[in-house]
């Protein structure tokens, strides 16, 4: 699980951590509003 104070990086770890507790990448976008090309960009600059 990723921790951070910063809000910009705190919202994308939001949404990667939200993706993994669904298990559904779609879902998480869905919830979090924004574009499943956004929350693949974020996994690779992570991991």
């Amino acid at each position: 699980m990723l921790h951070t104070t910063n809000n910009v990086i705190k919202h994308k770890a939001g949404l990667l951590n939200l993706a993994e507790q669904l298990k559904n990448v779609s879902q998480a976008c869905k919830i979090m509003g924004v574009s499943r090309d956004y929350i693949y960009r974020h996994y690779k600059e992570v991991g």
